[in-house]
């Protein structure tokens, strides 16, 4: 019960500090908003271009960083629990890849497919990188070699990213930019359409958690209490994949954020798997809110991609995490 009480007042004080700092965004920027004001524009929106930074370019991309880094943090959680690999994430595996080629080529090739599709294309190329990787390590392979096979990968698919952006001609610079990850240029409408496969990815998580419970025990525990592996692991595949799908159309290719959210949440030992899911979702959001606030404000009015800025923001906590509480590789046999 304490460690519930516990864990409940970190969600908390994590959406807290994310609203506060999504206040503090919406008065910073090219052109600043006297604190006085805001108020105002946000009881009563208008035709001001006060109200218009604030509900137009502002508070859309602060909401958009919260959901896609939370998005992004459960994906990285289910990723490490279904392949019992500590380096797996949307990143490593290869499915933060798999999607934004999938999604850049449908772009460059198919100029005429709609934006609403792009999500749906970035499932299937995020499965694809995902099955890729675990076809390289092989049945039964151990964390090392999935991260070696998911390394690969995106190794792989980002060259080709990287030519198919050089033969783009005049577009080769915003899509460069797009590939290193942000939402700027997040509005509701895109909000819109990356919320619901987060949603879909996060909700379904916490409707699996006796499954995600066996899993992190082991496969064989699993499958010992009667879980039918052939069912849940592409089942608990699909959810990781979901919330990547949704958020690579949006932001690109955001890093970081998967990898660390998870160990950072279990190092505050949190006291079952809703728990878990629930902090990695917050440190996920809340990280990627603080990041993309420094990336457009500290060099203004140029801006820095989000991944970076996350990196170096919460790198120095998740490595002085892992120095005093060591993260082990669960591997089995």
């Amino acid at each position: 019960m304490r460690r519930s009480l516990t864990s409940g007042g970190l969600i908390a004080a994590l959406l807290l500090v994310s609203v506060l700092l999504g206040v503090w965004g919406l008065l910073l920027g090219s052109r600043p908003l006297r604190p006085e004001v805001l108020p105002a524009v946000l009881l009563h929106p208008d035709d001001s271009l006060e109200a218009v930074l604030v509900w137009t370019l502002r508070l859309p991309r602060s909401v958009s960083a919260f959901v896609g880094g939370a998005g992004l943090a459960v994906s990285g959680l289910l990723l490490q629990i279904l392949t019992r690999n500590p380096l797996a994430g949307p990143g490593l595996t290869g499915v933060t890849s798999g999607a934004v080629t999938a999604i850049l080529l449908c772009f460059l090739l198919l100029p005429g497919v709609s934006s609403a599709y792009y999500p749906g294309i970035g499932l299937a190329g995020g499965l694809a990188a995902a099955l890729t990787t675990a076809w390289i390590a092989g049945s039964g392979a151990r964390p090392m070699r999935l991260a070696l096979g998911g390394i690969s990968v995106a190794l792989f698919l980002g060259a080709v990213t990287t030519y198919l952006i050089l033969l783009s001609g005049p577009q080769a610079a915003s899509l460069f930019f797009w590939l290193s990850g942000g939402f700027q240029g997040a509005s509701w409408p895109k909000l819109l359409s990356m919320l619901p496969w987060v949603v879909i990815g996060t909700g379904g998580a916490l409707a699996c958690l006796r499954a995600i419970s066996l899993f992190s025990l082991s496969e064989q525990a699993a499958a010992g209490m009667g879980l039918s592996l052939a069912f849940w692991k592409p089942l608990l595949l699909l959810l990781a994949v979901l919330p990547v799908a949704g958020v690579a159309p949006v932001a690109g290719h955001v890093a970081f954020v998967g990898l660390a959210s998870p160990h950072i949440a279990r190092l505050l030992h949190p006291p079952g798997p809703g728990w878990l899911i629930g902090l990695t979702a917050a440190l996920g959001g809340t990280l990627v809110v603080a990041a993309d606030l420094v990336a457009r404000t500290v060099v203004l009015p140029r801006e820095l991609p989000v991944s970076i800025v996350a990196a170096l923001i919460g790198g120095p906590v998740f490595l002085h995490l892992v120095r005093n509480h060591r993260i082990t590789s669960k591997e089995e046999g």
